[in-house]
């Protein structure tokens, strides 16, 4: 395998790694808050997806090099969503998928993407 395929799977593991752990830090705070105040499932659907967004953001930015940005993104942002879907299911006890993982997954790709092109604009090549 290229020295640079390597890199790049390498990259967007790590990346969906750290957004996974991310996610899981920023949801268990934000589990605190729902316990206390019980919004209605569209609110905790909508700050589940906005932490996760802004996990994959930033660390799409922070961790994605310059070559093949956007791929990488997009691929960061699926794979952390799917991560964190599993870690979920483990921690929870149970699987369950329903019609809104697909704009979850959606969305996740747009932000990774998003991060990871920024993040090359603003990034001298190592």
């Amino acid at each position: 395998m290229d020295k640079t395929v390597r890199r790049a799977i390498f990259e967007v593991l790590r990346a969906a790694l750290f957004t996974t752990l991310f996610s899981l830090l920023a949801l268990t705070i934000v589990a605190v808050f729902v316990k206390a105040y019980r919004p209605d499932t569209v609110t905790v659907t909508a700050i589940n997806w906005t932490v996760k967004c802004v996990g994959v953001f930033f660390v799409s930015l922070l961790f994605l090099g310059r070559e093949r940005a956007l791929f990488k993104g997009i691929c960061a942002g699926v794979l952390s969503s799917v991560l964190t879907m599993f870690v979920f299911a483990a921690v929870g006890g149970g699987f369950f998928v329903d019609i809104l993982f697909l704009p979850e997954l959606l969305l996740t790709a747009a932000s990774g993407g998003a991060g990871a092109l920024l993040g090359a604009k603003f990034r001298k090549e190592r």
